[in-house]
């Protein structure tokens, strides 16, 4: 019995001892780069314009004068495209390090600044170098613990920056609140074209201040709002906006609390929208109820193409059967595996599965 325990136990310390290893190293490391760093400066002073040689020495001044420990792959960046500093701990003094070098750097596009505890004064940080910066076009701040004042700061930024067309948000706590701040953007000609707020605790009452927001959104084609609080008025409030958008062509709305309502007004939204081409409805508490409602929908619908997923009895077998003769483009995807991409910031209250014995099956996965 105690063999597996002991076993992980020693995992467990060799993994923070790995870690305290590569901290040290990267401290060495980027305290190798400032003596180098700074005989080059000498050298070269008053010969070049804000380069590659110039921006590392900003970002080791600034972590200096922040007390906080230098990023050393930001350090051997260069050129690159692309800056991977996820669960890097930076904290919001990190980021406010970081600010100083992403303000001026003109190669960084994709930024992933996921899992860092930036929380809002971090977002502000990062808001600072969006509303500066027009080379950045997809940021990922996901499991930061923003807020809606961190989220206010990055709408105001998004606002003013056509560049950034993706964004990550998931993980961050985002609330009622933070969708008053979410509807305003939406309602901005903004460059963005992918919002991602999975994983969040948005509820009914942020439906019902999304959805009038997204009927009006004419730039987002993916938006994704999986393991959410969307249901009651609110989820019906959100279908009402799906149906009256004509740009979104990609959404997940599932791991929510639809319900049999939701399904019905999702069901009416597609009868009206002529633009969405994939759907992720996977368990929602919908019953065979609500999906033969949803069903109808399908029926009509002429540009949906990916439906995720119907699993439920024979009856709503038959009715994915009628439907695909209809309409024998759609792709109707079953046993659709859960996102891996980090645990949920907060459970959802709702069950994904109805209970034994029900009549239906034991998961209701739409």
């Amino acid at each position: 019995m105690n063999g597996p325990c002991k076993e992980s136990t020693e995992n467990e310390n060799q993994d923070r001892e790995t870690a305290a290893t590569a901290r040290q190293a990267e401290a060495l490391e980027a305290e190798n780069f400032r003596t180098e760093d700074s005989h080059f400066a000498l050298e070269t002073e008053g010969t070049q314009g804000l380069g590659e040689p110039v921006l590392p020495t900003l970002y080791l001044e600034s972590c200096q004068a922040r007390s906080v420990v230098p990023a050393s792959c930001l350090l051997r960046q260069g050129s690159a495209s692309e800056l991977n500093l996820r669960h890097r701990g930076l904290g919001p003094q990190g980021a406010w390090a970081l600010a100083s070098t992403l303000t001026s750097n003109l190669y960084i596009k994709r930024l992933d600044l996921r899992d860092n505890g930036l929380c809002g004064a971090g977002a502000e940080a990062l808001a600072h170098v969006l509303c500066k910066n027009s080379i950045i076009s997809d940021v990922d701040l996901s499991e930061n613990q923003i807020g809606a004042a961190g989220l206010q700061a990055l709408c105001a930024a998004l606002a003013l920056n056509p560049a950034v067309q993706k964004m990550r948000l998931g993980g961050n706590r985002l609330e009622e609140k933070a969708a008053q701040h979410l509807a305003a953007l939406l309602l901005l000609p903004t460059g963005l074209k992918s919002l991602d707020l999975s994983y969040n605790e948005l509820n009914d009452l942020a439906g019902e201040i999304l959805g009038p927001a997204l009927a009006e959104n004419t730039r987002l084609t993916e938006l994704n709002l999986s393991w959410n609080h969307l249901r009651g008025p609110g989820a019906i409030a959100f279908a009402k906006g799906l149906e009256a958008n004509i740009f979104l062509k990609v959404l997940d709305i599932s791991h929510n609390g639809f319900g049999d309502s939701g399904a019905s007004a999702i069901g009416e939204a597609l009868k009206a929208n002529n633009v969405l081409e994939e759907l992720n409805m996977r368990n929602n508490r919908i019953s065979v109820t609500g999906a033969l409602s949803l069903g109808l929908g399908l029926q009509v619908n002429q540009t949906l193409r990916i439906l995720i997923d119907v699993q439920v009895n024979r009856e709503c077998d038959d009715l994915a059967s009628s439907v695909n003769v209809i309409l024998p483009g759609l792709c109707i995807k079953n046993n659709t595996s859960r996102r891996k991409d980090y645990p949920p910031a907060s459970t959802p209250s709702q069950p994904a599965s109805a209970p034994s014995g029900s009549g239906l099956i034991s998961s209701i996965p739409l």
